[in-house]
């Protein structure tokens, strides 16, 4: 349920929880730029920086981060990455977002675009993408503390101290909030604020903060400006990539799902990228199957799969909504999920008008798929089918990218001396490319380049083929134990998918008929009605079928993070995505992008964690959690983080 908003006469927004208002008599936009950006030195300060990471306490009603984003975008010398992160306990509704900024011409447009995508604002993190990647707001959404301690520490440029009054709203402004606020500051952070309260001068000051009053946006006649400047020599911070590291020349081997979306993600940071394929073209592996399904996993107690898969599918979608043709290359219909009865649970309080976007399917949903009104399912709404092809080939058509075909990579040499270039080399020992790091995306194929890492082959075989003009089958993709996917269109006609197995440890790619036979008695038990109506073209075999080896892990997650613990500065992994690559691609590339520049991740640091290429090694180790009988413990205060 959305925060309610109170709009006065005078086009003041009031908040009843907090019985304040949202902005003063002057204006948000104008609070915005006195306040905020001139207190932090913006935009002068970002002149010509690679990127700029600003953390705001309390959302609000976005204009602080509209002004930030209208800032960015006039300005010539604006830095390559805008990271705006905020955190927010109540957020308020779309419509009250849009009727805020409409009294600011230069913001409406802006307010639209984040207005698309104010959707599925379940409590955690969120990451919002603007200007084709450039501008990302990771908006927090839960109580002030407990989402700071969800944050993996990155070094704030700005820190916005913003919210409701420290008499209303205390916790947003005790020692405790500013202390972990303090954890995010390098030396030279800016802080600014609209306050001079004294309570919060005197819990800043011992944190580090050199503070000074200035003059405030009538009727505030001061603001508070503070600058991270501690008398003490600070801790170095335990995570080796904090500080990030300078664009160079990366070569990603494999040009699927993961390389290419990784290729697009560094790109986008100022890396040349270099992207190797074994086979003659981009997705001539598992990522070549001719349409999939993008739909999240849902369970009843919201476990880290649900949301891992949730962020994902958030990741996706955008990434689509930009680059792809919207009703070719993919369709964001909805997907209906079919369950038996008594597993279609949800989680507490879901329905179909809360902020998830996955819920039970009603009547008219089941019978407009072509299934019996007594049938159990869930429709997500924020699902739809992708040809994977098309998406790896708008990844890899970025500036900054090259792809070459044919190139089997057979050994990573390490570099000679410190600071020195990777050797990527054939079975013959031919030198194919060279490079500051280098990514291993090559589905099951990783495990040669990766021996230490364990990794499983997963075949799959779907099959497919064309609806004949008095077909009846459903407009959206439906799935459970397998899935259907209809109406495609196509220029020999619409498409008409279903499948696929899941065959672990298999790594032929070859047709098999008992496939084909399984995937019919699947689909019968999937969608009858679909089933009868595809049964000649099975008897008759009228249709084609379609072979790809997966890559899954042990634990059935992806793997993001160093091949080698002792080596985390050269080679990593982004591998292992099963069969959800469309779901997790996207995340997993600009996981590991945010890890290696120091970004602020777009995860919660425990579910980061739960993706690292090296989670499977470390709980190994004597002292981890698996080796001590505590591995049990550990998954489950994993799976109820946030």
């Amino acid at each position: 349920m959305a925060e309610p908003v109170a709009w006065g006469a005078d086009g003041v927004p009031h908040s009843a929880r907090f019985g304040d208002i949202y902005h003063s008599e002057s204006g948000a936009i104008a609070q915005a730029r006195h306040v905020f950006l001139g207190g932090c030195g913006l935009p002068e300060a970002w002149a010509h920086q690679p990127q700029w990471r600003i953390l705001e306490t309390g959302f609000g009603l976005g204009l602080s981060f509209l002004t930030s984003w209208h800032a960015w975008r006039a300005d010539p010398r604006r830095p390559r990455l805008l990271h705006f992160v905020s955190i927010e306990a109540h957020p308020v509704s779309r419509e009250d977002l849009l009727r805020a900024a409409a009294a600011h011409p230069e913001l409406a447009p802006l307010a639209s675009e984040l207005a698309a995508q104010w959707w599925g604002l379940l409590p955690g993190f969120h990451r919002l993408v603007f200007e084709g990647g450039r501008v990302l707001l990771t908006l927090c959404l839960g109580d002030v503390q407990a989402m700071l301690r969800a944050q993996q520490p990155f070094e704030a440029d700005s820190i916005f101290l913003d919210g409701f009054s420290p008499e209303r709203n205390p916790q947003m402004w005790s020692a405790e909030t500013l202390k972990a606020v303090t954890r995010f500051a390098r030396r030279g952070t800016r802080l600014a604020t609209w306050t001079v309260a004294r309570s919060v001068r005197d819990a800043l000051a011992p944190c580090g903060f050199q503070l000074r009053k200035a003059p405030g946006l009538p009727p505030k006649r001061d603001c508070l400006q503070g600058v991270f400047e501690p008398s003490w020599p600070l801790r170095q911070r335990g995570q080796k990539e904090a500080a990030g590291v300078f664009p160079g020349r990366c070569a990603v081997v494999g040009a699927g799902l993961a390389g290419a979306a990784v290729a697009a993600s560094l790109a986008r940071r100022g890396w040349q990228v270099l992207v190797l394929e074994a086979g003659a073209h981009p997705a001539a592996g598992a990522s070549g199957l001719p349409v999939g399904v993008l739909a999240p996993h849902v369970s009843p107690d919201d476990a880290l799969l649900s949301r891992l898969t949730r962020a994902g599918v958030r990741a996706t979608w955008q990434e689509a909504r930009t680059l792809l043709a919207e009703g070719t290359d993919w369709r964001g219909s909805g997907v209906l999920e079919r369950r038996s009865a008594g597993t279609a649970r949800l989680p507490p309080g879901w329905s179909a008008e809360g902020p998830n976007e996955s819920w039970h399917a009603s009547p008219g949903q089941l019978c407009e798929a072509g299934l019996a009104a007594d049938a159990v399912g869930l429709w997500h709404a924020r699902g739809g089918w992708v040809r994977p092809a098309r998406l790896v080939e708008a990844w890899l058509d970025q500036p900054g990218i090259r792809v070459r075909t044919g190139c089997l990579v057979a050994r990573i040499e390490g570099p000679a001396q410190v600071g020195g270039t990777w050797r990527l080399r054939n079975a013959e020992g031919a030198l194919l490319a060279e490079a500051d790091r280098v990514v291993i995306a090559a589905g099951h194929e990783s495990a040669g380049l990766a021996p230490s890492v364990l990794l499983q082959p997963v075949r799959g075989q779907l099959a497919w083929g064309r609806m004949a003009s008095d077909m009846d089958l459903p407009p959206m993709p439906v799935n459970g134990d397998g899935h259907l996917i209809a109406q495609v269109p196509d220029p020999g006609g619409p498409l008409w998918l279903t499948g696929a197995t899941f065959d672990r440890d298999n790594g032929e790619a070859r047709l098999r008929s008992e496939d084909t036979e399984f995937n019919r008695q699947r689909l019968a038990r999937l969608h009858p009605q679909a089933a009868r109506q595809l049964a000649p073209l099975f008897e008759r075999g009228e249709l084609q079928s379609w072979a790809g080896v997966r890559c899954a892990s042990s634990d059935r997650r992806p793997l993001v993070g160093p091949r080698d613990a002792d080596a985390p500065d050269g080679v990593w992994l982004c591998t292992a995505m099963g069969s959800r690559g469309l779901s997790f691609a996207a995340l997993c590339a600009e996981l590991l992008a945010a890890r290696w520049h120091g970004e602020p991740l777009p995860l919660p640091a425990v579910q980061a964690r739960a993706l690292d290429a090296q989670r499977r090694a470390a709980a190994r180790r004597p002292g981890s959690p698996a080796a001590t009988g505590g591995l049990e413990a550990a998954k489950a205060k994993q799976d109820n983080s946030p």
